[in-house]
């Protein structure tokens, strides 16, 4: 049990240290990168169980050819289903190529914000380049952690994670420290495939059962493909369990 010496997550945000995170460049000046809002980090790695499941490996940083998704109008899709508006604050939690980053960019306006996150630096360097040469300045990139997103308090309307839920290597605690982040009525929202996490799938029992773990709620559930690929939506809990207390689903 946690000492109660120590502070609840959010509470600890206060004395916490700055994240790597790099606003993307201005239109007036594309090739500059500039410091953005500082992150403070959350609870660390160590106090959450791992997951009672295999966790599939990094191999790219796109999903599939961003032409065949195009074709198959994905983002658009899964946008509107999500009703993301103008003005909104997104986070792509695992933005890797930029895929959705650059359609998000458009769709939340000038007024609007997005998180670029990636915990691949390789990722992220290749990224700033696209966005640089896009111009896409609401745009800002984040350096995360595998149980740590990373991203500044209050700042996110919804998260967004694609085809990236099975190689989390910490899932409790990436949900856990994505809570502060969350505005008051923000959602999470998970893109991928009913399968094997082998075959980089999250069959949608474990996903389920993983961040009810964590408290969250599940909202809504929508077939993108089929009955294979899935996009399912949760409200975070207005703060996470004690790290201690959260059991893996595979161990109950």
């Amino acid at each position: 049990m946690r000492s109660s010496r120590r502070p609840p997550l959010l509470a600890a945000l206060a004395g916490a240290a700055l994240s790597v995170v790099v606003s993307a460049c201005s239109a007036a000046a594309p090739d500059a990168a500039t410091a953005a809002a500082a992150a403070p980090p959350g609870l660390a790695a160590e106090r959450f169980p791992k997951p009672a499941r295999p966790v599939a490996g990094i191999v790219s940083d796109q999903w599939a050819s961003e032409d065949s998704r195009e074709r198959a109008g994905e983002a658009a899709k899964v946008m509107d289903l999500l009703d993301i508006r103008p003005g909104m604050a997104v986070a792509d939690i695992g933005a890797g190529a930029g895929y959705y980053v650059v359609r998000l960019s458009r769709r939340v306006g000038p007024e609007g914000r997005v998180f670029a996150q990636d915990i691949e630096r390789k990722y992220l360097d290749r990224l700033r380049q696209r966005v640089s040469r896009e111009r896409l300045a609401n745009v800002s990139l984040v350096l995360g952690e595998p149980h740590d997103p990373r991203l500044p308090p209050r700042s996110v309307d919804l998260a967004l994670l694609v085809h990236m839920y099975h190689e989390i290597a910490q899932p409790f605690g990436l949900l856990a420290n994505l809570v502060p982040a969350m505005k008051p009525g923000g959602r999470v929202a998970i893109l991928d495939v009913d399968g094997p996490i082998q075959a980089h799938g999250t069959p949608r029992a474990l996903l389920s059962c993983e961040l009810a773990a964590v408290g969250y709620r599940e909202a809504a559930w929508h077939w993108i493909e089929g009955r294979s690929v899935y996009l399912a939506v949760f409200e975070p809990p207005a703060e996470p369990p004690e790290a201690e207390h959260i059991v893996p689903c595979g161990a109950r």
